[in-house]
């Protein structure tokens, strides 16, 4: 039998030579409870992300853009069934990480936490908040652990969809009559710094960065990512003729990106800490849907059980 000092260089040269870990390797257990803590918060985030747009969908201006949406909500139901089985794989179960997350011992992204007002919310939402995901998530392709990374696969081209749509929806009102320019507009401006804090702290505030990076399960930090976010949108926004909520946005040859203004991280603090317009209100929402959907649950493990004991006795 090998010794922990053993199987930690094992790990060690597996991380070094990009190798997956998998669900049956020996792992640190640093590193599964960093794994279990971001995984599930990234399923949550799916699961409550499906709230600030679901209201919309009676509301949508046509046929087209209501079957979109519909489309683009049950994609990420699915989105949280990947990750929350990814999850599991960990030795954590499905109904603890739900617990945790009902009782406010477990978070999801501050982003959701904020109303969607307009219609236009809906399109800053697909191509501000899912073009963040996107830029966080193709790295992910590329994390340490095997089952989260195969789960990224499909998940990042199914957003790639959600970040066209929401470009689609902001570039049809920007091109459209004065008020619906104004009114794609006072999205950004609401938009555009609640989504710079999706990537998280600052480096130098942020208390799971560098262990996510030693061990390969992020290869970019929060203000990496951020800085790649602003480079990429603001010539999107441009294009459209909208003008990203920043009096101090400047190119920066030097860098080869822009200086921009950072968030209010005291206000990032306090929506994570509960205190945010919709905290409130999306956790009831979570919570009564899995109630009323308890019955649902008890019948599918019923109906399981029954068909797995006639294969049994067949």
């Amino acid at each position: 039998m090998k010794s922990e000092k053993e199987l930690e260089e094992i790990f060690e040269k597996k991380l070094a030579n990009n190798e997956f870990i998998e669900p049956k390797d020996w792992m640190p257990e640093k590193y599964r409870h960093h794994l279990i803590r971001q995984i599930s918060q990234h399923a949550h985030s799916e699961v409550v992300g499906m709230l600030p747009e679901g209201n919309w969908i009676t509301r949508a201006p046509s046929l087209r853009a209501k079957l979109v949406l519909l489309a683009k909500v049950q994609d990420e139901g699915g989105h949280g069934l990947y990750l929350y089985s990814a999850a599991e794989t960990l030795g954590i179960s499905r109904d603890e990480m739900i617990e945790a997350l009902h009782a406010g011992k477990a978070k999801y992204s501050s982003i959701f936490n904020y109303p969607t007002l307009t219609w236009a919310d809906i399109g800053a939402i697909g191509w501000l908040v899912d073009g963040a995901a996107i830029m966080n998530q193709v790295m992910l392709q590329r994390t340490s652990y095997g089952p989260y990374s195969r789960a990224m696969i499909r998940i990042c081209k199914e957003e790639s969809f959600h970040q066209r749509q929401g470009y689609e929806i902001m570039m049809r009102l920007a091109l459209g009559t004065p008020e619906q320019k104004q009114m794609a507009q006072d999205a950004l401006n609401r938009w555009w710094y609640p989504t710079l804090m999706m990537f998280g702290p600052p480096d130098d505030q942020s208390p799971n960065t560098a262990d996510a990076v030693k061990w390969r399960i992020k290869r970019e930090t929060n203000d990496q990512l951020r800085q790649k976010f602003v480079n990429q949108t603001v010539p999107q926004a441009e294009f459209i003729g909208l003008k990203v909520p920043d009096p101090n946005l400047k190119w920066n040859e030097a860098k080869k990106g822009y200086d921009f203004t950072p968030p209010d991280w005291n206000e990032f603090w306090r929506v994570i800490k509960g205190d945010g317009p919709c905290n409130k209100e999306r956790l009831a929402a979570r919570i009564k849907a899995h109630e009323e959907g308890k019955w649902v649950r008890e019948a599918a493990a019923a109906y399981a059980q029954k068909h797995n004991k006639e294969m049994l006795v067949s």
